[in-house]
């Protein structure tokens, strides 16, 4: 490459820098009302509280006290208010640096946190690849939620979120997938066939008309996965169809750029999404599934659905991986469900019966031991996989009753519904 050719690889990355920079400025994402958070908490993944106590931490008996959290790209605040709120909620002393380019995303989760009476956060507007001179950390958890598909070069971004991490630390990534999203990258190389150097407004008129425009046939008028065009308001058309710099990722894609920074994945969420045997039953196929390893298993199933438009992972760095995650052989850890009440889908459960689980189109049946439902109605948030196991033997068959315990905490861990995590 010339010293030419490189200047002008430069120039575009720093044109296209600001126009990240000014989209975020005039359309912070996702679009939010601080006056909303009275009514409710915006909750997912990553960087649920007990979702990553349960694969980062050993159900929370490794985390620091306080914990300090990166939020990297943190946009309007939706990880950074969940975390904050759940942290507080738990009585978990915490240090967080909210980090993002843009100060209008800013204001609105500096807003966002005020209605809550979140004061113990400090606000940092700049960029990852400034992390180290902005927020140096080091820290013990790191949120990066759709940001790094947005820069010029995401090996190097994760690289700088490695460098602030402390020992024993982890990350909660979340990048596009490819497949997922099919139809997106059509509908951004039309419209960037169409822009003739246009202001916002018009390129989103231009989207709009567009939108209106496309045949049946279309990939992405086809794709019932992605929404953001039609239900995300201005912000949300133009994050996904006119966004200045924005790619996706396959499975073997997104390990080859974990492994770069000297990191290995934890877990995929949801699990079951990543787990090809959810979906086929053929007995010979899945005896031929049984041999691969669980990065191929796991691109396996991102091909056979077509339907995963975003990637989830927990990240430790490949020297610290052992006994990151929560065991079930751990008896001693609380088994906690989200969102739901276990005692009530009990009631609901037939014995030997299973649940349908349905996500983006795609169903599929978890089988679960005759005695689910007893199980599911002692699993309370405060009862030990230990108590759990006694109660429900009542002094008969031990050894069955804590086989019968583990399937079914493991089937609704498989479904990102249910966490262990160290009784306080």
């Amino acid at each position: 490459m010339t010293a030419a050719s490189r200047n002008g690889d430069a120039g575009r990355s720093a044109q296209e820098n600001e126009r990240v920079r000014a989209q975020y400025e005039a359309h912070p994402y996702p679009a939010r009302n601080p006056k909303d958070e009275t009514k409710r908490l915006v909750d997912g993944s990553p960087s649920g509280l007990a979702e990553f106590r349960h694969y980062l931490f050993a159900g929370g008996r490794t985390m620091p006290k306080p914990l300090r959290v990166l939020v990297a790209g943190g946009g309007t605040g939706d990880a950074t208010v969940m975390l904050a709120q759940q942290l507080r909620d738990a009585g978990w002393p915490a240090e967080i640096t909210y980090l993002d380019i843009s100060t209008a995303a800013r204001g609105i989760c500096e807003a966002r946190a005020a209605v809550r009476g979140l004061a113990a956060i400090d606000f940092v507007t700049g960029a990852i690849e400034d992390l180290p001179k902005r927020a140096p950390g080091p820290f013990d958890y790191i949120d990066c939620c759709g940001v790094l598909h947005h820069l010029a070069s995401p090996e190097a971004g994760l690289a700088q979120l490695v460098a602030v991490l402390a020992p024993n630390g982890g990350i909660g990534l979340m990048v596009y997938g490819a497949l997922g999203r099919r139809g997106v990258y059509d509908a951004q190389d039309m419209l960037r066939t169409l822009d003739a150097g246009d202001s916002d407004a018009g390129r989103l008129d231009l989207a709009r008309r567009l939108l209106k425009q496309l045949p049946a046939t279309n990939w992405l008028r086809k794709n019932p996965t992605v929404g953001d065009h039609i239900a995300g308001g201005d912000a949300g058309l133009y994050d996904l169809l006119l966004h200045a710099r924005d790619r996706a990722y396959r499975v073997p894609e997104l390990h080859a750029l974990v492994e770069s920074a000297g990191l290995a994945v934890v877990t995929m969420i949801e699990p079951w999404r990543y787990n090809p045997a959810r979906y086929l039953t053929d007995p010979a196929l899945l005896k031929r599934l049984e041999t691969l390893g669980p990065l191929e298993r796991a691109a396996f199933a991102e091909l056979l659905t077509g339907n995963i438009k975003s990637h989830i992972a927990y990240l430790v760095r490949a020297t610290e991986r052992d006994g990151r995650t929560a065991s079930f052989d751990d008896l001693a850890l609380v088994p906690l469900l989200k969102g739901i009440d276990g005692a009530a889908l009990a009631r609901g459960l037939k014995p030997g019966a299973g649940i349908t689980v349905e996500t983006d189109g795609m169903r599929t049946r978890l089988p679960l031991p005759p005695r689910a439902g007893p199980i599911l109605a002692l699993v309370d948030g405060r009862r030990t996989i230990a108590e759990i196991v006694d109660a429900l033997a009542a002094g008969g068959d031990q050894a069955r009753a804590a086989a019968d315990v583990c399937a079914t905490l493991e089937a609704f861990r498989e479904l990102n519904k249910l966490f262990l995590v160290a009784r306080e």
